[in-house]
């Protein structure tokens, strides 16, 4: 099965997170999306400073490749009219896709009202500009329970915000891959995580992003339901092999 058409290749990481300098980090990123432009993938999922350089360079290509970024990334608890001027940035600077981190951590406190106004405008601000829109809720943090109540509530309010019509254009997505679990616990997609996101995400589609480290774990998503896998090892995958890599 040729997996490319799923796959979201991603660099994420900050200089000081990598341990490298501003200037190679940028390398990392031109590194990425060449290759995304060269091995055909869906996507490149880059930090919001990065979206000018890769419209450049995929458009200068004349690929086929969409832009991602993120948006409130990683602990999603940026204030929702932050994260708007955020996305706006993005979408001004050519941006195709925007991944916000919900505010989970509100949501776990039962601050439900303000968890729905930001989905509710985040999601039509990402709609009225014709960009696809993806809301991490971070399974990692949250109970089985919590895991299918909040994917509930992002496809209840999407579908208020914006209406069936665009649900396909909404996904679900499992984790940002840079949160801190205990005990080595996985920080990302695992299918008990996904196999509760889908049936509760429907009908918006849901992404499997962090965890994913080889081709047979980028079927066995696709065989549960995932439209789509965020990894930072996409070659890796799409040749058929192995990654030692936590996203």
């Amino acid at each position: 099965m040729d997996i490319r058409k799923y796959l979201d290749s991603t660099y994420l990481k900050t200089p000081e997170q990598a341990g490298i300098s501003e200037k190679e980090t940028e390398e990392k990123v031109k590194e990425l999306i060449k290759e995304a432009i060269d091995k055909g993938f869906y996507l490149v999922m880059i930090r919001p400073e990065y979206v000018k350089l890769a419209r450049k360079m995929i458009d200068e290509a004349g690929a086929d490749v969409k832009v991602g970024t993120v948006i409130g990334f990683p602990e999603g608890t940026l204030n929702y009219k932050l994260k708007l001027a955020e996305a706006q940035k993005a979408i001004n600077d050519g941006v195709d896709e925007l991944d916000y981190v919900v505010n989970y951590e509100l949501f776990k406190k039962g601050e439900i009202n303000q968890v729905k106004k930001e989905v509710f405008e985040g999601t039509l601000l990402g709609i009225k500009n014709g960009k696809v829109v993806k809301w991490i809720i971070e399974v990692a943090a949250l109970t089985p329970e919590q895991i299918a109540s909040l994917t509930q509530l992002i496809r209840d309010v999407v579908i208020q915000s914006v209406g069936l019509e665009h649900a396909k254009d909404v996904f679900v997505k499992s984790s940002t891959g840079f949160y801190k679990t205990k005990d080595g616990k996985p920080n990302g997609a695992t299918p008990e995580a996904i196999k509760i996101m889908i049936p509760n995400a429907d009908p918006l589609p849901v992404k499997a992003a962090g965890g994913v480290r080889s081709y047979e774990d980028a079927l066995k998503m696709i065989e549960l339901g995932v439209k789509r896998i965020g990894t930072s090892s996409a070659k890796i995958i799409a040749e058929g092999g192995k990654t030692q890599s936590g996203y």
